[in-house]
């Protein structure tokens, strides 16, 4: 999306008091400006109008079916992982009209869905989302058939990422290349040093221009090394950590594994993880008509993988097992999305391990299947 931090290499020393400063100059230009705020006993998406809207002091202790926030012992505004949402719902909607056919004693019309769309900007976006975007924008943006809806969102938002310095448990983003720093997609990003300084990095010529609107100071030497520190230590803090060297092509080999017998005997079925996941973007269309036969409208909303209509076909569901449907879901993610877009379909981000009802940990899945690295059914 024309965000690279490898072509702008301007980075400051920002003080707290100037986040409020990037949140006017964003207003400015006509952004919706949203970031973590906490709300519902989560810290989640949210309008923000100043800094002092932020979770200061707040973070939040994640672990497999598990999410409590709780008060830290300083006043760091970015001091917590991933929470329960992901940018996707504002870029690929949950759901939404297409079109609608519509007649008034005349012949039919189709009235297409062309709203405009909201100009946002984000501050305090994870390395794993930024990331999970640029995956998203492969597929939707990038490929075969893409989404004129999805790239007008995408083309009119501002990203304003936040290294991580503080992992959750069930955090493994550094193995999956997407964190804890954010190295490109965003427009501006930020690494908090303590309760009062950050370092800022410019990503975009956009972000370049709004960072010369904000009070700031050279960052020296000793801040960039700071900055380096921290997400060192975030990596070492990792919750979770999966080894991908062979793990395309031993979730393959392992087609019969027991691993999914074993993990299917827990599954709900209910698509949590895949609803939670900033990656997941498969769809499905609904079509209604009005009772008197005057408008019928075509919807599309999320779909699962874990839904037994997800795999029908002419003559029935292909995949009709709790097994065939969870390993569809892990060997797509960790395998056949490489084959399909060069990338894994995972960050890292550890929301379907958090939001699993009965907690099912991918990494536990995939490293008990890779384990066996010749096929189940060729040995004796």
């Amino acid at each position: 999306m024309g965000r690279d931090s490898r072509s702008h290499d301007a980075a400051a020393l920002l003080e707290a008091q100037g986040l409020d400063e990037l949140i006017r100059s964003l207003e400015r230009r006509d952004y919706e400006v949203l970031g973590p705020t906490v709300h519902d006993s989560a810290i989640d998406w949210g309008p923000i109008h100043a800094a002092a809207d932020l979770p200061a002091g707040w973070t939040a202790t994640q672990a497999p079916g598990s999410y409590r926030i709780e008060r830290r012992d300083d006043a760091r505004r970015f001091a917590f992982a991933a929470g329960p949402s992901t940018l996707k719902r504002y870029f690929h909607e949950a759901e939404r009209s297409v079109f609608s056919v519509e007649s008034n004693g005349s012949p039919f019309h189709v009235v297409e869905k062309q709203d405009a769309p909201r100009r946002l900007a984000f501050i305090g976006v994870r390395p794993c989302d930024v990331a999970a975007l640029a995956i998203l924008d492969r597929v939707l943006i990038h490929d075969r058939f893409p989404d004129p809806a999805y790239r007008a969102r995408r083309e009119s938002s501002f990203i304003v990422a936040a290294n991580c310095t503080e992992p959750g448990g069930a955090c493994f983003c550094d193995s999956m290349g997407a964190g804890p720093h954010a190295a490109s997609g965003f427009d501006l990003a930020l690494t908090e040093l303590d309760d009062s300084t950050m370092l800022v990095e410019c990503g975009s010529a956009r972000g370049e221009e709004v960072l010369r609107e904000i009070p700031h100071a050279p960052a020296g030497k000793d801040v960039r090394e700071r900055a380096r520190a921290a997400m060192a230590a975030a990596r070492k803090r990792m919750g979770r950590k999966l080894n991908t060297e062979g793990l395309a092509q031993a979730l393959y080999d392992n087609f019969e594994h027991p691993e999914w017998e074993k993990v299917a005997a827990r599954c709900l079925g209910c698509g949590n993880c895949t609803q939670a996941c900033p990656t997941c973007f498969c769809i499905t269309f609904e079509d209604a008509s009005d009772i008197d036969g005057s408008r019928a409208e075509r919807r599309r909303r999320w779909d699962s993988c874990f839904t037994l209509s997800h795999s029908y076909i002419h003559g029935g569901s292909v995949r009709q097992s709790p097994k065939s449907r969870h390993r569809q879901w892990v060997t797509h993610k960790l395998s056949a999305w490489e084959s399909q877009f060069g990338t894994p379909g995972c960050v890292g981000c550890g929301r379907c391990i958090v939001w699993c009802p009965v907690g099912i940990d991918i990494t536990e899945t995939a490293a008990a299947v890779a384990r066996q690295t010749a096929p189940v059914e060729a040995r004796s």
